[in-house]
């Protein structure tokens, strides 16, 4: 290996002992009779020192030439340093230049210019060595670390459903068609129906990292057109509680997961994107408030909020019938921030109007003719970061709510098999992993929490 320590493992025990380090050339200053290299790895950044009469004219005009970002690697003996940037440094006994950078680059990475984020993501390699968007893949990698292992501990077994189905997941036509052969085929907008399948198999407990393919035609920067999210589902429950229950434990144990190990992390998003001060992220209490839907409604309209109407109901609305009004992402934001000085960060919103959610939600006593259903989200600082229920588990219900949405049960014949033959009382949620960072550390846009984004416009890289 080209490597035997990274710069932030070097420790003082360490001093004095041949070690091989390797990285990019960030900074090279050539003072003539000595220079000094900055190499960065993927933990930090560490000092290379070249006194010409120590390492030879050869040595120093070929490592002092390189164009930044160029990568190398040296092995030599680590040792204390006066520098007030590093606290040891390395004079290398061997080097190697594993790749000269050409120049210009695509764009800098130390340099302390704004950058679109257009031009960042058309050379993602390049901008994700800079440590703020590094960090934020970092932090991802604990919170899909941190939710599995959560699951898993909780009696949750990790599945993989297709992702090319033959009929729409959730109805509507914001769908990928694509062609399978001699048949139309769609991208998968969720696992819904095959982990619902899976209840009726005494796999109690599934979940799945996903992937959603969503054909929504939105240019904004809270949404994409490719999402990762958990998805998990759960028999046996009594209500839709069980479930919040879980999702609850799930979103404390992943808060302090990144808490108590990224805090280096943390700190460096936040001197990338909130140079004016960002709030410490802080593990919340349990458990969560739940606000029934109705009391949403009257929250804000006491307040002095005015909650729009329900197209077509403006006349319910009047007369004061909360499911005849609606909660989008501005009334989302104003309750938080009636609820945030009671420490509130986040809370459930529950009982919400049947005719709001998919089809396989329960209605609230299990009739068609029910105002409210077993649905919820969950709210963290004014946004929705996922959407559940408790399901609907009895065959002709679920083929009543098929029909609701105008959609033909033929069309699902292949899922509705399964609640024919002892289908246990069940829930779930999917949880978007990129809506997760973008709340947990304040981003303005969606993208930065995804390597390679899809949105309307963007297939590439």
């Amino acid at each position: 290996m080209w490597r035997t320590r990274y710069a932030q493992e070097v420790r003082p025990e360490d001093h004095g002992t041949v070690q091989r380090l390797a990285g990019w050339i960030e900074e090279s200053r050539n003072l003539g009779k000595i220079a000094f290299l900055v190499v960065r790895d993927r933990s930090g950044a560490f000092q290379v020192v070249l006194p010409k009469s120590k390492v030879g004219d050869e040595t120093f005009d070929r490592l002092t030439k390189l164009n930044r970002e160029s990568v190398i690697a040296v092995e030599g003996k680590p040792a204390a340093t006066k520098s007030t940037t590093f606290t040891w440094e390395i004079l290398p006994e061997k080097h190697w230049v594993l790749n000269e950078a050409q120049a210009p680059l695509p764009l800098g990475v130390v340099d302390k210019v704004n950058i679109d984020i257009d031009t960042r993501l058309d050379a993602r390699f390049m901008d994700l060595r800079r440590p703020g968007p590094q960090s934020i893949f970092k932090i991802r990698d604990t919170v899909l670390a941190a939710g599995r292992e959560y699951l898993a501990s909780n009696g949750f077994v990790e599945i993989h459903t297709s992702k090319i189905i033959g009929s729409s997941s959730e109805g509507g036509t914001e769908v990928f068609k694509v062609k399978y052969f001699e048949r139309d085929a769609y991208l998968s907008q969720s696992p819904q129906l095959y982990k619902q399948a899976m209840m009726a198999t005494g796999l109690d407990r599934v979940f799945e990292i996903a992937t959603y393919f969503r054909a929504e035609k939105h240019n904004t920067p809270r949404h994409l057109n490719e999402i990762t999210a958990f998805d998990l589902e759960m028999a046996f429950i009594e209500t839709e509680e069980d479930v919040m229950g879980v999702i609850e434990g799930f979103f404390h144990h992943v808060w302090k997961r990144v808490v108590d190990e990224r805090r280096k992390e943390l700190d460096l998003v936040a001197k990338e994107y909130h140079p004016e001060g960002f709030e410490p992220l802080a593990v919340p209490k349990l458990p969560f408030l739940r606000v029934p839907f109705t009391d949403a409604v009257r929250r804000l309209q006491d307040s002095g909020y005015k909650v729009p109407a329900r197209a077509g109901f403006e006349d319910e609305a009047k007369r004061g019938e909360a499911w005849a009004h609606e909660l989008g992402g501005a009334e989302e934001k104003a309750l938080a921030k009636l609820l945030e000085p009671d420490g509130h960060r986040f809370f459930f919103i529950t009982k919400y109007p049947l005719i709001e959610k998919p089809f396989y939600c329960m209605p609230e006593h299990g009739s068609m003719q029910d105002t409210w259903c077993r649905a919820f989200d969950l709210e963290y600082r004014g946004v929705e970061l996922l959407s559940g229920a408790q399901r609907i588990h009895q065959h002709d219900l679920l083929a009543e709510g098929l029909k609701r949405k105008d959609l033909d049960p033929k069309d699902f014949e292949g899922y509705l098999k399964a609640f024919r033959y002892g289908m246990p009382p069940h829930g779930g949620c999917g949880i978007g992993v990129e809506r997760i960072l973008m709340q947990m550390l304040d981003l303005a846009n969606i993208r930065e929490a995804v390597l390679f984004p899809r949105d309307r416009v963007r297939i590439s890289p």
